[in-house]
């Protein structure tokens, strides 16, 4: 996919971890560019299945679903076998499913590394691996979700930071691997949405108070920026854009 000069209509892109929260706001705006969606999901299914209505009432057919757990192998190549069997093609892999949670030095172990490491690095290399004869058919992308603490590390939560630095460099060996027909891209962000487990509200603050524009972004900051990866950065690859607000 060339994709500064091509419109999106009828163009097929597989989101992981899409049901919810970042994930589900991608799906929206890819779908509003004209893009059918592969919307992947583990646990989230009447989330999932609700974003699926809402698409689908303004476009028939344009969004379906699949459920699977990422770490089994196997699902990976049915995640694409399914995106050829739906549209016969598939021209972007936003690589978005990530587990995090914190991990202290003290008591952190063998179980924490093997998920933390497979959901932020194992998945999306494999994925990737799984998805390229189709992506290269149709000269697409693929557009990794970091996170700033693959540059700086976030206390206790050493697995987690480790394996997105990992997959920061993911995006840009896969760029060079997958070049000249797959361009890869990534995204950090920085206080874009708060963890799942309550964070006190001067914690919050302080955070906002490092970044230069003074506030936290939006689910919309990150959707906007894939679709600008996708559709106006035909000669951008290799790259890992931070949405940080100048943190």
């Amino acid at each position: 996919m060339n994709c500064i000069d091509n419109p999106l209509d009828g163009k097929v892109a597989l989101v992981t971890g899409a049901a919810r929260r970042i994930g589900a706001e991608i799906v929206r705006q890819l779908h509003r560019a004209g893009m059918d969606i592969l919307l992947h999901y583990r646990h989230s299914h009447a989330a999932a299945e609700q974003l699926q209505l809402d698409l689908t009432a303004r476009r028939r057919d344009s969004v379906t679903l699949v459920q699977a757990d990422l770490q089994d192998m196997r699902a990976l190549d049915n995640l694409v076998h399914r995106a050829e069997a739906w549209k016969g093609r598939l021209d972007l892999l936003v690589n978005n499913a990530s587990n995090f949670y914190a991990t202290p030095l003290a008591t952190a172990g063998e179980a924490e590394w093997e998920d933390l490491m497979g959901t932020n690095l194992k998945v999306p290399f494999f994925l990737s691996q799984a998805a390229a004869p189709l992506l290269r058919a149709n000269r697409g992308c693929i557009v990794n979700l970091v996170d700033i603490h693959a540059e700086r590390p976030l206390a206790k939560h050493p697995i987690y930071s480790i394996a997105k630095a990992g997959n920061a460099m993911l995006v840009k060996s896969l760029a060079r691997e997958l070049g000249p027909e797959i361009r890869v891209n990534g995204i950090a962000p920085g206080a874009i949405l708060w963890p799942s487990e309550e964070l006190p509200e001067k914690v919050k603050s302080e955070i906002v108070a490092r970044t230069a524009l003074k506030r936290a972004g939006t689910p919309a900051d990150i959707a906007r920026t894939v679709l600008f990866l996708v559709q106006d950065a035909g000669y951008i690859s290799g790259q890992i854009i931070a949405v940080d607000g100048g943190r």
